[in-house]
């Protein structure tokens, strides 16, 4: 586990088991549907071809990145606003994944992991960061009503301002 202070980014070395599409985003019955299709061999399906790889997992107030252990390849990239759920696998206590709809396409994949010792730890950091990410948003969302609030504000005054002049020049005249 290595932590970068730029980002406020968190990395995992974890085995990618793989992605898999799925109908709904959310609930450990998904999970544990697409743990049970990895699990059968799929000879047109590149992204089951490409499971049981090592990665690091990039953690950080934006999203989830799935890095090639070896090449440092950019696999997959998921915001946090896409991921609906996530959790451990109860038949398979080191196995993880979430659940997240792709941000261009209307699809839902789920996204396989193993880890020897920290699959729970990592869902409850997922989660935190999930969180966070939601607080940060709705922080953001709050400071932009203030803000539009405070633009609408200074409109009305220098209307009212332009008002209060024309009126001045009209009794000066």
């Amino acid at each position: 586990m290595s932590d970068t202070e730029e980002d406020n980014e968190i990395s995992f070395p974890v085995k990618f088991l793989g992605r898999v599409e799925v109908v709904r985003s959310d609930g450990l019955e998904i999970l544990s549907e697409a743990a049970q299709s990895l699990k059968t061999p799929d000879q047109f399906s590149s992204e089951k071809a490409a499971r049981k790889s090592k990665v690091h997992l990039f953690l950080s107030l934006s999203g989830i990145d799935i890095l090639e252990n070896k090449t440092k390849f950019l696999l997959y990239s998921c915001p946090l606003s896409t991921i609906s759920f996530c959790a451990v696998l109860p038949s398979s206590p080191k196995v993880f994944g979430f659940l997240a709809r792709h941000p261009a396409a209307d699809t839902n994949h789920c996204y396989l992991f193993q880890s020897q010792a920290f699959s729970h730890v990592l869902v409850s950091v997922i989660g935190d960061a999930f969180r966070a990410s939601k607080k940060e948003e709705s922080i953001r969302g709050g400071r932009d009503l203030i803000v539009e609030a405070l633009r609408h504000k200074n409109k009305v005054l220098q209307r009212e301002n332009e008002e209060l002049k024309r009126r001045l020049a009209g009794q000066s005249n």
